[in-house]
């Protein structure tokens, strides 16, 4: 049988007594690193491997442009026990975004004879981008900058799906089902340039409008372009998620409940579609590391800090998030599709870059972290004894996005955990009713939680909601509803407090999923699976009345997707 775990390899730069003059010459002054010898590098990324043994695993760091360790274990097919290598190719999914924004500034800054000829390439961009909105938006002042960061307002089309009808294991297709899609984007959620809100169809939009402009195909513009120039010899670009390269295989599942074979028939192209290996990623980061020390390259202009339109600053810009760990200010991005989790970070002051490439559902982004913090000797966050106050703990309406946020008890002393964009997040308590983590500032106040969206340049003003044993005995909600902006119906189906839903529109009829009460008239409607990965998640559901009292429809939303409201068809009242 061949072995399961592979040895780290060390660089030669490092030594077995620590690190050498090269590498010292860069440490950050501003933090206390501790040697980074090759056994505390094996020491990490064996850690990583142990904690995270899934299916398999390929963990890479580089610093200072070269590598100074990675760590390969498990398999990319259990049944057919195929190790997994440094050559495995794994779809590297949304870390596709900038490398399309790479595209985007060398197109404008070395156009094509052709593209040249025509004038401004930016302007030919967004002559094209009018032309894939539909006639409610086309006139909107949309930009290519606010699409490359996560501004644009508008929804995420692979949460919409779920509205259109899809199922899961559906197929789409871009040819066919993508124009449907940005016919039926009438309306944003906001007014773009204001705020920050995941969107993939902006990219997809992105790539739509490069090839119209250049006539080549995105698979070749990348080749040409990013991915040989950055020494990525076997990386490119396949849209289909149903002909990804052999042998890797994505699994779901865990431990705890066995790994399966994820099933995934999508296509995507601009928002996700490239594969790569790790010894491809290693290459990636060497070149951004070259790329770092050149104030003209495509990176730097990349990189710059991401603001709105109003001066505030912001932490997305051409498919780079910029996040800081405990004092280390990092750029990169994760990747998501059913059976696969990735992420790679780079800090460009300390010139170190951390690749996760998992092929299952365990989460990339806290090991990548992790290897950060161990490596450049980070302080562990201090726990502290403040106990959260009792009203913390709820259901809690956003009187204006209209979705749910729902606190309970975190893990650690100190901590509530706060659900509102996927999966719950700690806030470490500064007193029993104030709290914040990076992404956000909460303060609780009775019945009334504010929330601070750092990243997202909101404020949410939430109340606290509760049950009502009279609304559990309604059977009022049954019955079809239809949302005339994007032509989806909704069927609601059930009785004394026991409902279920099911989406029907161009995409097709989904499966039915329960529905969850939770105070007022606010339900949750489940969707733990979707046609992306991760699925939006619960969908907030919030039924409103007429005048006499009976439920004439709902606004539905995610954190991918929200503000759509649904009338309940006039024969069924």
């Amino acid at each position: 049988m061949p072995a399961v775990l592979q040895s780290a390899v060390i660089n030669p730069l490092i030594t077995e007594s620590g690190v050498n003059t090269k590498i010292a010459t860069f440490l950050p002054t501003s933090t206390q690193i501790m040697e980074i010898t090759k056994q505390h590098v094996e020491d990490v990324l064996n850690d990583i491997a142990r904690r995270c043994r899934g299916p398999g695993g390929a963990v890479a760091v580089v610093k200072d442009g070269e590598v100074i360790g990675q760590r390969i274990w498990g398999f990319a097919d259990l049944d057919t026990l195929t190790t997994l290598t440094a050559e495995t190719l794994f779809p590297i999914c949304s870390i596709t975004k900038q490398f399309v924004c790479a595209l985007l500034i060398d197109l404008e800054r070395n156009p094509p004879p052709a593209l040249a000829a025509q004038g401004d390439v930016r302007q030919q961009l967004s002559a094209h981008l009018r032309d894939l909105l539909s006639p409610e938006l086309k006139d909107s002042g949309l930009t290519i900058d606010q699409l490359c960061s996560m501004q644009s307002g508008m929804r995420d089309y692979w949460a919409m799906t779920t509205l259109m009808g899809a199922k899961p294991d559906d197929e789409f297709l871009i040819a066919r089902d993508c124009p449907p899609m940005l016919e039926l984007t009438k309306s944003f959620q906001f007014e773009p340039g204001t705020e920050f809100s995941y969107c993939n169809l902006n990219f997809h939009i992105v790539a739509q409008a490069i090839e119209r402009a250049t006539g080549e195909s995105l698979v070749k513009l990348l080749e040409e372009r990013v991915l040989r120039p950055a020494g990525m010899a076997t990386a490119f670009l396949c849209p289909n998620t149903s002909k990804h390269p052999p042998p890797c295989v994505g699994y779901e599942g865990d431990e705890g409940h066995g790994y399966v074979p994820a099933v995934n028939r999508m296509e995507w192209a601009g928002d996700a579609g490239l594969v790569a290996s790790l010894t491809d990623m290693i290459a990636y980061e060497k070149y951004l590391d070259r790329c770092s020390s050149d104030p003209v390259s495509w990176y730097n202009e990349a990189i710059a800090t991401p603001k709105y339109k109003d001066g505030t600053p912001a932490r997305y810009r051409f498919g780079l998030s910029h996040v800081d760990i405990d004092g280390v200010h990092t750029i990169g991005h994760g990747g998501a599709l059913r059976g696969y989790r990735l992420q790679r970070r780079h800090a460009p002051a300390e010139r170190l870059s951390v690749v996760v490439l998992f092929n299952n559902d365990a989460d990339g982004s806290g090991p990548n972290i992790d290897i950060f913090r161990a490596l450049l000797n980070l302080p562990k966050p201090e726990v502290t004894s403040i106990q959260p106050a009792n009203e913390w703990f709820g259901a809690f309406l956003d009187e204006d996005t209209q979705l749910l946020i729902v606190v309970t008890k975190a893990e650690k002393q100190g901590e509530v955990a706060i659900s509102y964009a996927g999966s719950p997040e700690p806030i470490r308590l500064s007193s029993p009713v104030s709290g914040k983590s990076n992404s956000m500032i909460a303060t609780i106040d009775g019945d009334s939680l504010i929330i601070h969206r750092l990243g997202d340049n909101r404020k949410l003003a939430a109340r606290r909601i509760t049950p009502k044993e009279s609304v559990l005995k309604e059977d009022s909600f049954q019955g079809p509803y239809h949302c005339a902006e994007i032509n989806s119906t909704f069927h609601c189906f059930g009785e004394a407090g026991v409902f279920y839903g099911i989406f029907a529109g161009y995409l097709g009829r989904g499966h039915a999923t329960p529905m969850r009460y939770l105070g007022d008239d606010v339900w949750v409607l489940t969707c733990p699976r979707g046609l992306d990965a991760p699925a939006p998640g619960d969908w907030t559901v919030v039924f409103r009345r007429d005048e006499q009292g009976s439920v004439a429809g709902f606004t539905i939303g995610c954190w991918l997707a929200r503000g759509l409201k649904y009338e309940k068809w006039p024969k069924y009242t």
